[in-house]
């Protein structure tokens, strides 16, 4: 990634003529109706793009004097970033810079995509996130099937799941959670923000009242074609829903 810069000043008197700009340490920028120094704004922006995980507001508060609000610096660094090409986040219980959404259909031509996880490993990651803490057995009650380990090794090296301690019944079962990388990589502030379950379901066609009942002498292929259920694992279902990211 490369060395961001503050947006450019619009146009103004001859820069000649124009008295000299404070040094970096004592300029402020403008949040509202509050003004932060420019300094607190600096290391903000060093420390998030330093950073390889997301940056929570307690991580640059040790950096802060004790007068700075860490929240609060972040919010003014996120306006500065607001409709750039790169902008600042919120994921995972911190901040991060990624690239504006709206730029993926051109990055996607020069930037190679990493590869999906194959679709029972989605599968597989979907019941642990809304099952969390799950044991395996679980995990293959729910999904009918049963469980490779090389399904688990993939999303152990992935960083998407993490033991989370045993269950206390016979045999003393692992239990799976997600990660804090699982929320980075599909864009999640905390798992209250993932999709409840229902949301996910596909309603059924409701047929108007003429067309509920064919004739009772109607051969089976003259009345209108009954609408098949949709599939939980078709491209609109959802497990789509939950491999979306």
């Amino acid at each position: 990634m490369s060395e961001h810069t503050v947006p450019e000043t619009p146009p103004g008197p001859d820069p000649a003529a124009a008295p000299m700009a404070e040094p970096p340490a004592v300029a402020e920028a403008g949040l509202g109706d509050a003004t932060l120094p420019e300094a607190w704004l600096r290391l903000a922006e060093a420390l998030v793009f330093a950073a390889a995980a997301p940056v929570p507001p307690r991580a640059l508060a040790q950096l802060l004097p004790e007068e700075a609000d860490a929240t609060e610096v972040l919010a003014a660094l996120r306006a500065r970033y607001a409709g750039r090409g790169v902008e600042l986040i919120e994921t995972a219980g911190g901040v991060q810079f990624r690239t504006a959404p709206d730029l993926a259909p051109a990055l996607r031509k020069v930037i190679e995509v990493p590869r999906r996880l194959p679709r029972v490993a989605m599968e597989t990651l979907a019941i642990v996130a809304w099952h969390q803490p799950v044991t395996r057995a679980e995990i293959e009650a729910i999904r009918g099937a049963s469980l490779s380990q090389q399904t688990l090794d993939a999303l152990l090296e992935a960083d998407l799941i993490t033991s989370r301690g045993r269950r206390e019944t016979p045999g003393r079962p692992t239990l799976w959670g997600t990660t804090a990388s699982f929320l980075t990589r599909f864009g999640l502030k905390d798992l209250r923000e993932l999709p409840r379950r229902e949301e996910l379901l596909v309603e059924p066609a409701v047929l108007p009242p003429a067309e509920q009942e064919a004739p009772a002498d109607a051969a089976p292929g003259d009345g209108p074609a009954a609408a098949a259920p949709a599939d939980p694992a078709s491209p609109g279902g959802a497990a789509a829903a939950r491999d979306n990211g």
